[in-house]
């Protein structure tokens, strides 16, 4: 019996030197580097030119207010997209989604996950409405603290729709009279 121990380890080891030599056949491929020439392509360049219209993920194109939530260097004061129904239910619905796990259906930091975390608990959305709405973008876009980024769940409209909703989180909860109806002309 002492022998079947030694003889399964060796047998797991034997299995991970076949696996990584398969593995390294694909690190070892031919391929071209940066600036190397290619008889392939008849301008004989390997780097090849991006098709038009495509979009880097990497890097923000276009207006920084609305891709980064920041312009000039400066957080954004308000959401620079109009602000109607169809995007506060998208909001709703993304932020339920991606967001009130950790930060509560409410946005007041009270949920179960937040009841199981040891290292920092996430804060109430609803006591940070004096934060502009590019804090909010920001943390979403690039990750706040503990907080990873969302930018892969949520696209620019998306993390946009989702501030909005906070937004709108934070004015029901500062609402005078706390659940009494908000007038028609100010939904």
């Amino acid at each position: 019996m002492r022998w079947l121990i030694p003889a399964a380890g060796l047998a797991a080891l034997t299995g991970c030197n076949v696996s990584s030599e398969f593995l390294q056949r694909m690190e070892s491929q031919a391929k071209y580097e940066y600036y190397e020439a290619s008889e392939f392509w008849p301008d004989g360049r390997a780097m090849r030119v991006p098709p038009a219209g495509t979009v880097p993920r990497e890097r923000p194109v276009g207006n920084p207010g609305i891709s980064t939530g920041r312009a000039n260097g400066v957080t954004v004061t308000s959401i620079p997209l109009t602000v109607d129904k169809p995007l506060l239910a998208l909001g709703q619905k993304k932020y339920n989604i991606v967001c009130s796990q950790c930060h509560g259906v409410l946005g007041d930091g009270n949920s179960i996950v937040a009841e199981n975390m040891a290292l920092r608990l996430p804060p109430s959305l609803l006591e940070l409405a004096d934060k502009p709405a590019g804090h909010f973008y920001t943390a979403i876009n690039e990750g706040y603290g503990i907080m990873p980024s969302f930018s892969g769940e949520l696209d620019t409209r998306e993390r946009w729709a989702v501030v909005a909703y906070v937004r709108a989180l934070q004015a029901a909860r500062s609402t005078p009279g706390g659940a009494q109806p908000v007038p028609q002309e100010n939904r």
